[in-house]
């Protein structure tokens, strides 16, 4: 990437950003990447902050905008985005856990991903996305209407070169399989392939 990497860089932990288009199935492959993991000290998966009430599909710390924006301008987030109406962010805390050399692997935006490579010193991005029949049946069934309207979520794009991702998964067939790609990322395993 033509990012720069500050001088002082958080690291030596690694950041895993996984990005992709709503309906894509992120919170499926984290949920079963955090299973796999779930035995190991040095992966952390942290509850994103946002505007929007926890649900099955995602256990996010709810706030309401107004503590959000209260504890964004405390300095309480490593990384804060708006997207698709709500506020979303990434605790402070992940920071110590990178310094401490641990791996965080979270949901982001697309949109964050340059300031994020340029925070941070090993980040590696991995997009999931999969086919526009299957975005679409999933945002349907998921009837999550707090996030806005489905055809919008399927034709939103991020032209930044700085989101081009180091590994696509195209989420269309076994969730165990894709989830045990990302996995490979996580723990840093040959994922070049």
């Amino acid at each position: 990437m033509s990012d720069t990497v500050a001088a002082d860089a958080i690291g030596p932990g690694r950041l895993v950003l996984v990005v992709g288009p709503s309906g894509a199935g992120k919170d499926t492959l984290l949920r079963l990447a955090q299973a796999a993991c779930v035995d190991d000290p040095d992966v952390v998966f942290p509850r994103r902050v946002v505007t929007r009430a926890s649900s099955a599909d995602e256990d996010n710390i709810a706030v309401s905008p107004d503590d959000f924006a209260r504890a964004r301008d405390h300095g309480d987030f490593a990384v804060h985005w708006d997207a698709h109406g709500h506020s979303y962010a990434l605790p402070r805390q992940i920071n110590d856990d990178i310094r401490a050399g641990r791996a965080v692997v979270a949901n982001v935006s697309r949109t964050v991903i340059r300031a994020l490579r340029q925070t941070y010193a090993n980040v590696a991005v991995v997009a999931i996305t999969a086919p526009p029949d299957v975005l679409a049946q999933r945002l349907a069934a998921r009837a999550r209407h707090s996030d806005g309207n489905i055809a919008h979520r399927l034709t939103r794009s991020v032209d930044d070169a700085s989101a081009n991702a180091d590994l696509t998964i195209l989420n269309a067939g076994s969730a165990d399989y894709h989830s045990r790609q990302l996995v490979r990322v996580i723990r840093n395993e040959c994922w070049h392939d």
